[in-house]
């Protein structure tokens, strides 16, 4: 299970090794040569002596240009030790492989990418005796995928566009035309696409508005942090009734409890899709889709609150 965006950042390339030669080509216009083969090498790079020193990603493109070993750090913000640690992987790698290594630095933030960017120079003014030239893929140069067409042709790239772009003003549009473009893949891989993105999402509003979609297209609740969402929703509602209730003196409490904290919870998501698409939502809406009790009816709002374009369109074909 990926914890954390740092993970994510790189093990995306892990999932599709395709993805990282796109990106070089189309993102950063670098002429790398198409591989005929790529294959996922051990990332430790570990000496005799007791220091342990580990890449992120490591990858093995054979090309008929030749093979290439290409090295993904993911960098959360600025750390000049990467100035020793990045050049020793590359001179490593080349001495322990035979083949030329790529340093690739993927990052959310653009402080960082412009920091990353900077050539790492080894030597005296004038004469470089080793110079490490990062590739940086970050918010600036990551496309922004936008668009339910465009994130279906290539999926991984609108993951990694959405877990690049997640916290700016877009988030809202690029997660959902991905949610729309995951329904055309494999159910397994949408998983783990789903968790990539999930662990990306440093905004609290983007994360639940992530989970919300997923949640109403099912693909979420594959996942082990999905049962962990449910369990809570289920929690919450179910001490809400439990309340009610006790409050009220009724036996039955309990089991009204359930149901009612169930499609409260699911009511709520309604009107969270419908704001965080920046839809208004007048009053009677709200009241008419929190106080309803049928899950069914609820289902049916949710469907339609992610195609909507007002928030009358919940009830247009009833």
């Amino acid at each position: 299970m990926v914890g954390s965006s740092h993970e994510a950042l790189h093990r995306i390339f892990q999932k599709d090794p395709a993805l990282l030669t796109r990106a070089l080509q189309r993102v950063l216009h670098v002429p790398f040569p198409e591989p005929r083969e790529i294959a996922a090498l051990n990332v430790d790079l570990t000496e005799i002596e007791p220091v342990e020193r580990r890449v992120d990603t490591l990858l093995r493109a054979e090309t008929d240009e030749g093979t290439y070993l290409l090295v993904v750090e993911s960098q959360g913000k600025a750390d000049d030790r990467k100035r020793g640690s990045w050049p020793y992987y590359l001179s490593y790698l080349y001495e322990k492989y035979r083949c030329e290594p790529v340093l690739i630095v993927i990052t959310q933030n653009s402080a960082t990418a412009k920091w990353a960017s900077k050539p790492i120079r080894f030597g005296f003014p004038g004469w470089d005796s080793l110079t490490v030239r990062p590739l940086v893929l970050g918010p600036d140069n990551v496309p922004v995928i936008a668009d339910e067409r465009q994130a279906e042709r290539d999926v991984p790239l609108a993951v990694l566009s959405a877990m690049t772009h997640g916290r700016g003003p877009q988030a809202a549009v690029i997660l959902e035309s991905l949610a729309a473009a995951l329904r055309t893949v494999d159910a397994d891989s949408a998983a783990v696409f789903v968790q990539f993105v999930d662990s990306c999402l440093a905004d609290p509003q983007a994360k639940q508005m992530w989970r919300d979609l997923m949640t109403a297209i099912q693909y979420f609740w594959r996942h082990p942090l999905a049962e962990q969402v449910r369990e809570e929703g289920r929690e919450e509602g179910l001490e809400r009734g439990l309340e009610q209730g006790r409050a009220e003196g009724k036996a039955e409490g309990k089991a009204e409890g359930k149901a009612e904290g169930k499609a409260e919870g699911k009511a709520e998501t309604v009107l969270r899709i419908l704001e965080w698409r920046n839809i208004p939502v007048p009053q009677p809406v709200r009241e008419r889709v929190s106080t309803c009790t049928d899950i069914d009816q609820i289902e049916t709002w949710t469907q339609r609150a992610l195609h909507a374009t007002n928030a009358a369109d919940l009830f247009a074909e009833e």
